[in-house]
């Protein structure tokens, strides 16, 4: 593990090579798994808020997903994330482009109507936080449907790190991030 402040990241954060290829995947990280998009307590409020501006760019099953279930939910283990149409299929605030998973929130962003971009967590994938009061620990979250990912990563030999520059100082701010690049230059 690396210490970075508060911060312990698995190795395979700064070795492993990663870039999204969503031609490849189809942005099917927002559709498989047991459970939405992991939640900050504090972007529950923000989800509340913004909701009725996202909505206009969402699908009607996303949307009648969020108007029965709300902007958030529990998961089995008790974590907020997004409600997911049929339970446990693609996120409600999934939009389909051109045959690509796209997200009606960051749509929201990208058009300037809200200002909040979208779940740190989904800025943050494959990079998956695990709270603990004292730090967080950052690990490389593996899955197959990312593979073609791995390969454009390799191919242009940019690291899990450095393709998430922006949405980790959005959490860690850019003080933290250069203390993370300075660590890895000396490794």
């Amino acid at each position: 593990m690396i210490e970075v402040g508060t911060v312990l990241l698995h190795e395979d954060v700064v070795k492993e090579n990663f870039v999204c290829n969503l031609n490849k995947c189809k942005g099917a990280c927002c559709l498989e798994g047991d459970s939405g998009a992991p939640l900050d307590a504090n972007e529950l409020d923000i989800l509340n808020e913004i909701y009725p501006k996202v909505k206009p760019f969402m699908t009607a099953k996303g949307i009648a997903t969020v108007e029965r279930e709300g902007t958030y939910v529990q998961d089995f283990e008790g974590d907020y994330t997004t409600p997911c149409v049929d339970k446990n299929k693609e996120c409600a605030y999934v939009i389909f482009e051109n045959g690509i998973t796209k997200c009606a929130i960051e749509k929201a962003y990208e058009h300037g109507v809200t200002d909040w971009k979208k779940p740190i967590s989904c800025h943050l994938y494959p990079i998956r936080i695990t709270k603990y009061p004292e730090f967080d620990v950052l690990n490389y979250d593996r899955w197959s449907i990312c593979s073609p990912a791995c390969t454009f990563g390799n191919e242009l030999k940019v690291r899990v790190y450095e393709f998430l520059k922006a949405p980790l100082i959005r959490k860690y701010g850019e003080e933290w991030y250069a203390e993370l690049e300075d660590f890895v230059d000396g490794m």
